[in-house]
């Protein structure tokens, strides 16, 4: 008796399934153009190609940002870049002297660091806090590497989009009346559209 009510629950699933193969399949994705017959896909349309400012930008900081002429962006990006790895390698310079130095205060012999610090729990407590330093720039300079090719694809996907000319944000002076019956002066931000 199971045998035959899975028999019969798959049979009507299939028929489900082969009736939904005969529907023709809409794509609601922004990055196809609904054409007559096919679809045409986004990058045939627009003239930057978001891949390849992300693969630019991943080779290579900051040309993706040049493929997208947002050239103002290339020295934010180089700087960003040339500061973390400045003081990742600052960071590791020192630990590594720090643990040469405990390592040869534990076997007693004298440290580079022995008229700095002069006792072994604290070339330990700074060798830890320059390794921790390090590590969290790791992360930050990854971090900020991998944003960098997030911007560069995704202002070449926003290029293509045509911006309302009558889109305006502005600030403007404000009186509102308050419950006392007095008024207020302050500042107002208009968007218009």
């Amino acid at each position: 008796m199971m045998k035959r009510l899975l028999f019969v629950f798959g049979f009507v699933l299939l028929s489900f399934a082969i009736n939904a193969q005969d529907q023709p399949v809409l794509i609601d994705d922004s990055t196809f153009v609904k054409a007559e017959e096919d679809a045409e896909l986004f990058q045939e349309v627009s003239e930057l190609d978001p891949q390849r400012a992300a693969l630019l930008s991943a080779v290579f900081p900051g040309m993706g940002q040049v493929y997208n002429k947002q050239y103002w962006k290339v020295p934010i990006v180089l700087a960003g870049v040339l500061t973390f790895g400045h003081f990742i390698d600052y960071n590791n310079k020192v630990y590594h002297g720090l643990r040469n130095a405990a390592l040869l205060t534990s076997k007693g012999e004298t440290n580079p660091y022995s008229s700095i610090i002069t006792t072994e729990s604290a070339l330990v407590r700074n060798r830890d806090v320059f390794r921790r330093n390090r590590d969290f720039l790791i992360i930050l300079g990854s971090a900020f590497y991998i944003l960098q090719i997030v911007d560069a694809h995704v202002s070449a996907h926003l290029d293509e989009f045509k911006v309302n000319d009558k889109l305006a944000f502005g600030i403007e002076p404000s009186i509102q009346s308050t419950p006392l019956f007095s008024q207020a002066v302050g500042v107002s931000f208009v968007l218009k559209f």
